[in-house]
């Protein structure tokens, strides 16, 4: 039941975006459509972590329908628009993309609650890191001192991403 609702948002999406499409003017193709975004991106507007007993979990708030979420993992992150690297100490790291996603409204105001930049004290999550809010795609990057076992899913009423990465091998009970 959960995978149906999740394909019934995914098409809903596509077709919402593929509307919002149609309604842009012929000469104007790359300007974004102001008036009907908003109800077609989902806003990111937290990210907030918890240590466990065997893993430490990141979760991702959003405000409206979930968008399509990838996870890679990366050799050092960067921000997106710039290309700068993400001064997070770390020796492996995780980014997580929502697209299409913002974490501002359309006056361009930021939505986004969590940290920006974080250094983080967890057995196996290190930081997070804001590290886009650009042409329609939100990332967020997680360091790690060693590599990464983890799981993704989402959480419904209010919409979450989540990824639980589990403990270094030392520091299971």
């Amino acid at each position: 039941m959960h995978h149906r609702h999740t394909l019934a948002a995914f098409a809903a999406g596509i077709l919402l975006t593929a509307g919002i499409g149609a309604t842009i003017p012929a000469g104007a193709t790359d300007a974004p459509s102001r008036t009907s975004s908003t109800q077609a991106t989902a806003l990111v507007v937290n990210a907030r972590w918890g240590g466990h007993a065997t893993f430490d979990r990141l979760v991702i708030d959003v405000r409206g329908a979930m968008p399509p979420v990838t996870v890679h993992q990366v050799g050092a992150l960067h921000y997106d628009g710039s290309g700068q690297k993400v001064p997070l100490a770390g020796k492996y790291f995780l980014e997580i993309r929502l697209s299409p996603a913002a974490a501002h409204d359309d006056a361009g105001k930021s939505v986004y609650q969590g940290p920006r930049l974080l250094k983080i004290h967890l057995p196996a999550l290190k930081g997070v890191a804001l590290t886009g809010d650009f042409e329609g795609v939100v990332t967020i990057g997680a360091a790690f001192d060693t590599k990464p076992a983890y799981k993704t899913f989402r959480l419904h009423s209010p919409e979450r991403f989540v990824v639980d990465i589990a403990h270094p091998v030392g520091c299971r009970a």
